[in-house]
């Protein structure tokens, strides 16, 4: 141990240079701790900010789908209720603008729906947006206009048989009624539509499982 006094005792001012290279290189290493320490915070944001976003994603699909059901549910209630339909006959004649703007933004949104969430794009998501927000828009004129004219593009023989079809319909699907009065008042319904509103095929497709309910038969039997 002697010689390493003597050592230092001889070359003690080498301690001022030697503490300058220690402090340089302790803050040499401190600022690199301090990099690292911030690289990892950063992929940390990077991470978690691209979870967010694949949620938001996912959140604004969910969103589009609740509310492309929603107005498909609304056209059911008129595709689905023949009754209904001669209530509000434009809602199925492709003669009117509006009607026909209303199908076809049904027909793009419904093609855009995306089978798997997980496949969809940004620009197809932006796509699926728009196609939504259409056929919502679409529907809504659409059905204030069916209910404003409600049958008055008819003639009053028109409104007459429309009135008529109505009633019959309320028959063919009335429990009360007898299997007969049943059978005959869908019969009667359809000829007098015939020439004046063309039911689409959901709806009398719907109409006669209804009267085949009631009659306690198959479909068939209710045919016209």
């Amino acid at each position: 141990m002697e010689p390493l006094f003597d050592f230092l005792g001889s070359y003690w001012w080498l301690a001022f240079p030697l503490s300058g290279v220690f402090a340089a290189w302790g803050s040499s290493w401190s600022k690199a701790s301090e990099r690292r320490h911030q690289r990892k915070l950063e992929l940390y944001r990077l991470q978690h900010q691209g979870l967010a976003v694949e949620q938001a994603h996912s959140g604004e699909i969910q969103a589009l789908l609740t509310a492309h059901d929603a107005v498909n549910k609304r056209w059911l209630e008129y595709e689905l209720d023949a009754a209904k339909l001669i209530d509000y006959p434009m809602m199925t004649d492709v003669r009117e603008p509006l009607t026909v703007a209303f199908l076809r933004s049904k027909r793009e949104a419904d093609a855009l729906r995306p089978m798997d969430e997980n496949e969809l794009s940004r620009d197809r998501l932006a796509e699926y947006r728009n196609a939504v927000n259409n056929f919502d828009v679409a529907f809504r004129v659409a059905e204030s206009e069916a209910h404003r004219l409600k049958d008055t593009a008819f003639s009053g023989p028109e409104r007459q048989r429309l009135t008529t079809a109505r009633k019959l319909v309320t028959v063919a699907v009335d429990e009360a009624a007898t299997p007969a009065e049943r059978q005959t008042a869908y019969k009667r319904a359809r000829r007098e539509l015939d020439g004046l509103i063309v039911l689409p095929d959901a709806t009398i497709a719907s109409l006669e499982e209804k009267v085949a309910r009631m009659l306690g038969a198959g479909p068939s039997k209710a045919q016209a």
